[in-house]
């Protein structure tokens, strides 16, 4: 028994001595990268080669649809309090393992939810997934997290206390898709681009037992990159310094080539051409919200309040996200927006034959779109017509911006061939315009 115990503290030490020398190699070398899988790329596993882009984008919209309604949650308990309930999952995919040795994790990448999360055994209700559940009786550094944790805690309405004291959960997700298990603390590895595997010991996570709805066999969990304590984004601050950003390509892009996702110093965006704007506390603190003052089309400038009923602008008024496709403004500002829009492209305007759009053109060549200005606080962001038109068939472009009656979504098409930063510490988003393949 002396000797098991004289077992764990070693490995206590190392596993802390390790860990202290990755953030001194992260500190000099500058960060890491890791590559970003489109849902839709040939090198994803939920591609469907039988399915058109028509079809891709389409499912992708009702995605966005589901997405964003829950962006702003309306549940309310007795007490007052909002539920929780997480948008649905995202449009990329990263590479990860958890566990010592490491088990590979197919994840979709969340900046709309924070905690990250497999399905483990032994599973009492799991869907079919390709790769193999993570074992924790397999993995030497895996530990069950008690209920005074401070991660626990974080988990707020979505924790419990089982009868051995240790930390419990329960997710719902937009889609009506939940998982649920006990919350513990692994080693995380993440394969960065520069051929070398990054590992981060002690990274608390949901070791899911109970998993069901419409998650796809393909993927094996979820990583939260929202802005919550439990996120990944969170747990690394201290060793990536508050930086991530990420380079997202436009959808005709060589699928030999990846987006990317950049964590510490290699996160950092600066340079000639970029401009930054607050990042606006606001609950719940997943969310990443911004302040977005108007939109120009051309040079006719409308301004933008969100839903305030006030004369002065709503801090925090829109949510930039890399989960979802389509962008969408409240309906009254966007009606405005499409009108400017439309007067200003000269083309056969025609319906969306899946019913979609408003807003649609009938050509093979390129249209003649405006630069859309998006004037966030202090950031004046261009956006070029591949942000905002796509072509759904081979003779039909469509504008990519949609009505909601929730808060504004600044969603992926907008941001691709944008570096996009986030710096937690100084709170701000930085764009910088950028070619993506080149990132």
């Amino acid at each position: 028994m002396e000797g098991f115990g004289v077992k764990i503290f070693f490995n206590v030490v190392v596993v802390g001595f390790l860990f202290q020398l990755l953030e001194v190699a992260l500190a000099r070398g500058g960060g890491f990268s890791v590559d970003l899988i489109h849902r839709d790329s040939p090198h994803s596993p939920f591609f469907d080669p039988s399915k058109t882009q028509a079809e891709r984008l389409t499912d992708a919209f009702r995605r966005s649809v589901s997405r964003v309604g829950r962006f702003r949650p309306t549940a309310m308990t007795s007490d007052g309090i909002q539920s929780r309930i997480v948008p649905s999952a995202g449009e990329y995919l990263m590479n990860l393992s958890i566990g010592t040795p490491p088990v590979p994790v197919i994840a979709i990448v969340d900046t709309g939810s924070d905690l990250t999360w497999t399905q483990c055994r032994p599973c009492t209700h799991c869907y079919k997934q390709v790769v193999p559940l993570f074992d924790p009786k397999n993995s030497s550094t895996y530990r069950d997290s008690s209920c005074g944790t401070s991660f626990c805690l974080a988990l707020g309405k979505d924790r419990s206390c089982s009868k051995e004291k240790k930390c419990t959960f329960r997710y719902s997700y937009a889609d009506g898709s939940f998982t649920g298990g006990n919350l513990a603390a692994e080693t995380l590895t993440v394969d960065s681009t520069a051929g070398k595997p990054v590992s981060f010991p002690g990274f608390a996570f949901g070791c899911g037992h109970s998993s069901g709805g419409i998650f796809d066999k393909s993927s094996s969990g979820i990583v939260g990159l929202g802005g919550g304590e439990l996120s990944l984004i969170s747990q690394l601050k201290s060793t990536i310094n508050g930086l991530f950003s990420y380079c997202l390509l436009p959808v005709s892009t060589d699928s030999s080539i990846s987006s990317r996702i950049n964590f510490g110093a290699s996160g950092r965006v600066s340079g000639y051409g970029t401009v930054s704007t607050p990042l606006v506390q606001k609950s719940p603190d997943t969310f990443y919200y911004l302040t977005l003052e108007g939109i120009s089309v051309g040079k006719k400038r409308l301004p933008y309040k969100g839903f305030s009923k006030k004369t002065e602008v709503e801090e925090g008024n829109v949510i930039v996200d890399s989960g979802t496709t389509y962008t969408f403004l409240p309906q009254e500002f966007y009606s405005k927006l499409e009108k400017s829009v439309a007067n200003s492209i000269k083309g056969k305007r025609v319906r969306d034959p899946n019913g979609i759009f408003s807003l649609c053109y009938n050509t093979t060549a390129e249209i003649n779109a405006p630069i859309i200005t998006a004037h966030f606080k202090d950031a004046n962001v261009k956006l070029q017509p591949l942000n905002t038109f796509m072509r759904m068939q081979e003779d039909l472009v469509c504008f990519t911006v949609a009505p909601t009656s929730d808060i504004g979504v600044l969603g992926n098409l907008a941001q691709v061939n944008f570096l996009v930063g986030f710096d937690l510490r100084k709170k701000r988003v930085s764009f910088k315009a950028a070619d993506c393949t080149q990132h």
